[in-house]
């Protein structure tokens, strides 16, 4: 059952940083919470329909400088959601990835704290890492190119 102070503190949360949108999952269902012009939107959805995390959008890009000015041939692994960008496990490790590394669709390439749970973020395409579009510990946005690469 959905705890209507967790939602509030949510909201309230939402508003602070001015996040758009906030989603989580508690068990067997997803809340997703919407904020704009109008009242916050709540929408509960029970496991039996809920969507898998969403997914990293990796789409290849047909011409240079088109679609935000990612090169021809290269595919953008974006942000599946609003956080902080981690390039490795912890401050000691090595980052997951680095430009000319190869990677498969399930190497984990960064990890992505939202509301102090760190998500791993995985490549979903092969190939090399062309590119590091942010740094460190820098804010991200759902939607945001984090990496380019050339497919294998």
């Amino acid at each position: 059952m959905v705890d209507i102070e967790k939602i509030r503190e949510l909201v309230a949360m939402m508003v602070e940083h001015e996040l758009a949108e906030v989603k989580l999952r508690d068990g067997g269902e997803w809340v997703v919470i919407r904020r704009g012009a109008a009242a916050p939107v709540v929408e509960v959805v029970p496991q039996a329909v809920a969507p898998s995390p969403a997914p990293i959008v990796a789409a290849p890009v047909a011409a240079p400088g088109g679609a935000g000015g990612i090169p021809e041939g290269l595919i953008a692994v974006k942000s599946p959601m609003v956080g902080s960008f981690y390039a490795s496990p912890d401050p000691d490790s090595t980052p997951y990835v680095s430009v000319g590394s190869m990677v498969a669709p399930d190497t984990v390439v960064c990890v992505i704290e939202a509301m102090k749970v760190f998500n791993e973020i995985k490549a979903d395409v092969a190939g090399t890492i062309e590119q590091i579009l942010v740094r460190n510990e820098e804010a991200v946005e759902y939607g945001q190119p984090l990496f380019l690469v050339r497919p294998a």
